[in-house]
């Protein structure tokens, strides 16, 4: 009888609210002008990214396993940019700040799910690099079409699993304290920590989510870049060098794009204290520049692109 009254009591007490509130910057001057920089942003994005796979799609020549790759990066910046910003757009812009709880997981679940395959298809071009690299006359028997395809569905996968295993923790967490979201969207972060019952279960699925999903990529393309730099060390001319590293340095600014900003927000924060304002600006910042500047730095950074866009051109 007692277990059953603790039980009832428990149920009594689990508060699932029908919706949150998104903060966003809070009296902050002049934030609509820093909404419409986010509109830019997501029309340059789109259409770069649009035009990459439409390029990829279009002409035979790309059609290789680093295309494919590139093709997949793409695609995981427009849903990024697609998850992310006309959400934010229309809740700051418009006063729509409410968002109902299953709209919520669902764009917790799609943002951190682009972003993340993002940084996955990253580590997959890495190590497209450094077979090119290390091992140039296997090149075309290890990376094929086949091969590509088996990596980038496992990249899927693993990807979907621990992201639909992180969201599916939300619901058991009750929200007494408050349904305010100090965030730009439905951060899981910001999320979990308002519950008022036990939320430790959820904290250590976003460490596991931190070290697999963003240091993990990280130091594989780390490693990937180490071996790499062994490899040129060995070849004798400086212009074999210079070439090697050209068909490097697209892929090697999107990674410094793709991570610096973030990293340098998490290593700030862990050294001192930073506003909500400063967080939300920084990280909607550095969410929303890189799939702008991927399909731009691509583009202007590979010969077969150039190329590409002479031929249509020149058509014309």
């Amino acid at each position: 009888m007692s277990s059953l009254n603790i039980t009832l009591s428990l149920n009594t007490t689990f508060v699932r609210p029908p919706f949150f509130f998104i903060s966003g910057l809070n009296n902050m001057p002049h934030a609509k002008y820093y909404y419409i920089f986010l509109c830019f942003v997501f029309v340059v994005s789109v259409l770069g990214n649009s035009f990459v796979m439409f390029s990829i799609y279009a002409e035979r020549s790309f059609h290789t396993p680093k295309y494919f790759s590139v093709f997949n990066l793409a695609l995981a910046d427009l849903g990024e940019s697609t998850a992310l910003i006309p959400n934010v757009v229309a809740m700051f812009l418009f006063d729509s700040q409410y968002i109902s709880f299953d709209a919520c997981l669902a764009n917790m679940f799609f943002v951190f799910f682009f972003s993340s395959l993002q940084s996955l298809t990253l580590t997959v071009l890495a190590y497209d690099r450094l077979v090119a690299i290390c091992l140039p006359l296997r090149y075309h028997a290890i990376i094929t079409i086949p091969a590509m395809t088996v990596i980038l569905t496992v990249v899927w996968t693993y990807n979907s699993v621990l992201l639909i295993l992180m969201v599916s923790l939300v619901p058991r967490l009750s929200f007494c304290k408050s349904i305010v979201v100090e965030s730009y969207f439905c951060d899981h972060g910001p999320i979990y920590r308002m519950a008022c019952n036990d939320n430790h279960v959820n904290l250590i699925m976003v460490i596991i989510n931190m070290i697999l999903l963003l240091y993990l990529p990280i130091i594989l393309t780390v490693l990937s870049y180490v071996f790499i730099s062994g490899a040129l060390s060995k070849i004798a001319s400086w212009e074999g060098r210079i070439k090697a590293i050209k068909t490097c340095s697209a892929h090697l600014i999107m990674v410094a794009i793709c991570y610096i900003p973030i990293l340098s927000i998490y290593m700030a924060a862990f050294f001192f204290p930073i506003s909500p304002n400063v967080r939300i600006i920084s990280t909607s910042f550095a969410k929303a520049i890189t799939p702008m500047m991927n399909p731009i730095i691509y583009v202007l950074n590979t010969e077969e692109f150039k190329e590409f866009i002479k031929k249509t051109f020149q058509k014309k």
